[in-house]
């Protein structure tokens, strides 16, 4: 089958691009003639207020990658959805509504002559505007099947159009790891936040936890904060964090990776929402056990008691009280030792079977 990806890829950041990558080689390894459509310049700088680029990708390039697509440009939408009717199958990374104008302008240039899946890493975003769900309806009735990452997801890509939907779990895209550390996993009485920094991700939870919890326990919070650091900042000092908090705003290179998650006994998700994420599967490779809110997929991904714990979203005391359990005597060796890191290949095969099914659906 010749398929077309369109979606962010390396030289992009985040998970997105290694998605879209590790989705190109793995179809491309199941004997599929496969190509990444990304961009030149994705979204006006006012709508993402990080880094959008970096100058070294976080991962290896896939060979069959072409980077014409500009914000600016609705011409070279329409221009690619032509170049493109001659697949089989024509995959849309959907991350933000913000894509939705250049999608449909490819859709626009394929005149239906190819199947096209919407794959929704969300259906909506964690934190919505008046226009997310007006785009998302738009283009989710012009695509031919949506792919979504839960059932919540599906019941809402339902509500927004009549299309098929398949529901598979998001398998791992990870960069590469730096393992378990060297020293044994001795107790560092340190937790990490990582990751883009926003309000549906419950940092404030976590700071207001880690005052109520051991007062020797502290935190790392690594990643681009995505409205400015002084709220944050002033939170930290009206709890008297100030000498138990470490803020490294900003983008993180991939090869500093491995010494931030060295550095913590656990990593901390204290999201209030979430659908689908890397980030325990991240905590697994790097042999950290996790502490994370039963929201999205975490109560599936983590087994509590076993190689993490799990909490109410929104909770401040039980969130401490999480901690204060996780650092019980012997319980952060304990819950490290139940890390292990998964197997995600049979993950993989039922993504790719669920994401060409639909062009069966479709047609």
């Amino acid at each position: 089958m010749r398929i077309a990806i369109v979606g962010p890829a390396f030289p992009y950041k985040g998970g997105g691009a290694h998605h879209t990558t590790e989705l190109a080689r793995r179809l491309a390894a199941a004997g599929h003639d496969v190509a990444i459509e990304s961009w030149r310049a994705q979204y006006p700088g006012f709508l993402y207020p990080g880094q959008q680029t970096i100058s070294e990708p976080e991962g290896e390039p896939f060979p069959g990658t072409r980077r014409r697509l500009d914000w600016r440009r609705p011409d070279g939408w329409y221009r690619t959805g032509r170049a493109l009717r001659a697949h089989d199958l024509v995959v849309l990374a959907v991350l933000s509504p913000v894509q939705v104008p250049s999608y449909l302008g490819i859709l626009a240039g394929l005149r239906r002559r190819t199947p096209v899946v919407a794959l929704c890493h969300n259906v909506l975003p964690h934190e919505r505007k008046a226009y997310d769900e007006p785009l998302m309806k738009r283009l989710l009735r012009k695509a031919d099947g949506v792919l979504v990452h839960s059932e919540a997801q599906a019941e809402l890509a339902r509500g927004l159009a009549p299309r098929p939907v398949r529901v598979a779990e998001m398998p791992a895209h990870l960069p590469a790891s730096g393992g378990a550390p060297a020293d044994g996993g001795k107790v560092r009485r340190r937790l990490l936040f990582w990751g883009i920094v926003r309000p549906y991700k419950g940092l404030d939870v976590l700071l207001r936890a880690l005052a109520e919890g051991p007062g020797d326990v502290a935190l790392t919070v690594a990643g681009e904060f995505w409205g400015g650091l002084d709220e944050t900042r002033e939170l930290i000092r009206s709890l008297d964090l100030a000498s138990r908090v470490d803020l490294r705003p900003g983008y993180v290179p991939a090869a500093d990776v491995p010494g931030l998650f060295a550095a913590a006994d656990a990593l901390v998700l204290p999201y209030r929402t979430a659908t689908a994420s890397q980030n325990v599967w991240m905590a697994y490779e790097h042999g950290l056990p996790v502490i994370a809110t039963d929201v999205g997929a975490f109560a599936e991904q983590v087994r509590d008691g076993v190689d993490g714990l799990i909490c109410p979203p929104g909770d401040v005391p039980g969130l401490a009280e999480a901690i204060t359990r996780f650092y019980a005597p012997g319980e952060p060796e304990r819950l490290r030792s139940g890390v292990r890191p998964v197997d995600h290949g049979p993950v993989w095969a039922a993504y790719l079977e669920a994401l060409t099914a639909l062009t069966g659906a479709a047609r």
